[in-house]
C-alpha cells in the first residue's frame, strides 16, 4: 500500500471504560479509526472512581497532574481533589468527546479468541463481536480483596468493602471498625470521626506517611486557570516536573532524594503524635516508600481523638458483635469497613484470552504476569493492553503513563491499518529480554528492601518500573520493529 491510497477499515474493541478506556476511545477516533466498541462491565463508565465512593477519596497525585495532558480542569476545588470531582471530570470529558455513544454497559467480556487472524469477543449477555484488533483498559485496582479472618460471614451489623460502600448505612453515632491501614484507610478515619461514636483502625502494618497539605483552589485562582491556558499548561509540567524529579527518583535509587522524603516522614510522626506509646504503634519497620507511600497530614490528629482507637493486637476473629483481637478484647461494632485494598496483578483477568494456536493468557503467565514494554504479548497478535505488567503504577501519574502507552500502541495500529502488516506482537525472546533487565534493575529500588506490599506478585517481585522516567519516556518514544513477530 502506497501513500495516498486507502487505509484498512479496522475494527477495534476497547475492554474497559475508565481512565485508559475514555482516552482510548477518543484517541483512536481522532485517528481515523470510527469502527470502534468499548465494552464496560459496570452501568456507568470511571473505573476506580466510579468504585470507589468511601468518605474522604481523592488521588494521591496533584489534580492538575492527574488529568488528560489535552483536557486540562481549570476548577479543581483542591491540590488533591475528592473522588467524587474526578469521577465528573471523566463524565465530563467522555461527554466532550462523545465516548458514551460507543460503549455498552453491563457487557463484561468473557472470552477473546484470535481466530483465523481476527479476534472473536463473547460478551457476558450472549453477544459476540469480532474485530480486528484488541486494546484492554481494565485497570489495576479493581478486583476487591476481602480479608481471610474466620467468622467474617458471622457479623450481625452492617459489613462491606471501601470499594462497595454502602451509602445506605448511616454512620452519625455508631461505632465503626475499619480493616486495613493503607491509603484507603487513613483517608476514611479522618473523613468520619467527628461524626462516629467512636472509630477502630485494626492496624496489621504500619505506614509511613508524607505530611502533604490539600489547600483549597481559590475562585481567584480558577479564574486564572480560566483566563490562561498557558498557565494550565505551565502548572502541569512543573508539577510533572517536581514528581518526576523527586519521588519518582527516589524509589530507583536515588539515595540523597530517599533520605529527604525519610526524614519528611519521620518528622511528621514525631512532630504529631504526642503518646510515646502510640508513636511506638505507628512507626513501622521497614523502609520509606517500601509499601506505597501515604499522603495525608490529618490521620495523625484524626487517630489520637479521644474517640479513636488503634488496635495493633492481631485479629483472632469476627463474631456477631464485633472483632475479636488476640488479647481477648471483643471490640464490639455496628459497622465493620474492609478497607484491605485490591488484587492488583488480575489484570483483565478473569476473562479468558485465546492467542494463537490456542495459547492462553493463563498458560503464558502461568509462572508470572510478563509483558513486552508493559502493553504487549507474545503469542497474542494485535492485542494490546494499558497499564499492563509494570507499568510505573507507583512513580508517575497514571494518566501521563496511559497517554504514552497509549501512543506507543497506536504506531503499531497503525502499521495494521496501512496494510503493512496483517500480524503484530513482541518476540518470545524480546519480552524475555525486557523481563530480565526489570528483575536485574529491580534489585537497586526501594519495593525489594523487606516489606511485604501489593507491588509483589506471587513470586515477590515487584510488579513496577524500575527506572527513571527518562527511560519510560524514550522506551515508549517508538517501537523497534525488530522485537516483533510481524506478518505481512
Amino acid at each position: 500500500m502506497t501513500k495516498g491510497e486507502d487505509k484498512r477499515a479496522l475494527r477495534v474493541a476497547v475492554i474497559g471504560a475508565g481512565m485508559s478506556g475514555i482516552l482510548a476511545a477518543i484517541k483512536l477516533r481522532q485517528a481515523g479509526i470510527t469502527d470502534l466498541a468499548v465494552y464496560e462491565k459496570a452501568d456507568r463508565l470511571g473505573g476506580t472512581w466510579r468504585d470507589n465512593t468511601y468518605p474522604g477519596l481523592s488521588c494521591d497525585v496533584p489534580s492538575h497532574l492527574y488529568a488528560y495532558s489535552f483536557e486540562p480542569n481549570p476548577d479543581w476545588s483542591h491540590r488533591f481533589s475528592p473522588g467524587a470531582e474526578i469521577q465528573a471530570y471523566f463524565e465530563r470529558v467522555a461527554a466532550k468527546y462523545d465516548v458514551e455513544s460507543l460503549i455498552s454497559y453491563n457487557a463484561e467480556v468473557t472470552r477473546a479468541a484470535f481466530e483465523v487472524g481476527r479476534w472473536r469477543l463473547e460478551i457476558k449477555d450472549g453477544r459476540t463481536d469480532v474485530v480486528d484488533i484488541v486494546l484492554t483498559a481494565t485497570g489495576v485496582l479493581h478486583h476487591p480483596v476481602s480479608p481471610q479472618i474466620d467468622g467474617l460471614t458471622s457479623f450481625s451489623g452492617a459489613c462491606f468493602h471501601s470499594a462497595r460502600w454502602d451509602h445506605d448505612v448511616p454512620l452519625a453515632g455508631r461505632r465503626v471498625g475499619i480493616i486495613g491501614t493503607g491509603s484507603t484507610g487513613v483517608q476514611i478515619v479522618p473523613a468520619i470521626v467527628d461524626e462516629v461514636a467512636s472509630v477502630s483502625l485494626f492496624q496489621r502494618t504500619a505506614q509511613w506517611i508524607l505530611p502533604l497539605p490539600n489547600p483549597e483552589h481559590g475562585e481567584e485562582e480558577k479564574a486564572a486557570f480560566r483566563a490562561s491556558p498557558e498557565l494550565l499548561r505551565a502548572t502541569y509540567l512543573d508539577l510533572a516536573e517536581r514528581f518526576q524529579n523527586t519521588f519518582a527518583r527516589a524509589v530507583v535509587g536515588d539515595h540523597a532524594q530517599m533520605q529527604r522524603i525519610a526524614d519528611a516522614c519521620r518528622a511528621n510522626l514525631d512532630d504529631n503524635v504526642a503518646d510515646p506509646a502510640l508513636r511506638r504503634k505507628l512507626t513501622p519497620d521497614y523502609q520509606v516508600a517500601c509499601k506505597r507511600l501515604i499522603m495525608s497530614d490529618q490521620f495523625y490528629p484524626a487517630i489520637q481523638k479521644p474517640n479513636a482507637e488503634l488496635v495493633t493486637d492481631a485479629i483472632v476473629r469476627i463474631e456477631p458483635a464485633g472483632v475479636r483481637t488476640a488479647d481477648g478484647q471483643l471490640h464490639e461494632l455496628d459497622v465493620l469497613v474492609l478497607a484491605t485494598g485490591f488484587d492488583g496483578h488480575r489484570f483483565m483477568r478473569p476473562m479468558q484470552i485465546v492467542g494463537r494456536d490456542g495459547l492462553t493468557l493463563d498458560e503464558a503467565w502461568a509462572d508470572a504476569n510478563e509483558a513486552y514494554r508493559s502493553v504487549a504479548v507474545p503469542g497474542f497478535p494485535n492485542f494490546f493492553t494499558m497499564v499492563g505488567p509494570n507499568s510505573p503504577i507507583g512513580n508517575f501519574s497514571l494518566i501521563m503513563i496511559s497517554e504514552m502507552q497509549l501512543a506507543y500502541i497506536m504506531q503499531l495500529v497503525e502499521l495494521i491499518r496501512t496494510g503493512r502488516y496483517r500480524e503484530v506482537a513482541p518476540t518470545a525472546a524480546a519480552t524475555a529480554r525486557f523481563n530480565a533487565a526489570i528483575k536485574e534493575a529491580m534489585k537497586g529500588t526501594v519495593w525489594v528492601t523487606g516489606c511485604r506490599s501489593w507491588y509483589l506478585d506471587r513470586n515477590g517481585n515487584p510488579a513496577m518500573w524500575p527506572w527513571t522516567f527518562e527511560r519510560f519516556e524514550a522506551e515508549m518514544a517508538k517501537p523497534d520493529l525488530g522485537d516483533f513477530d510481524l506478518v505481512a
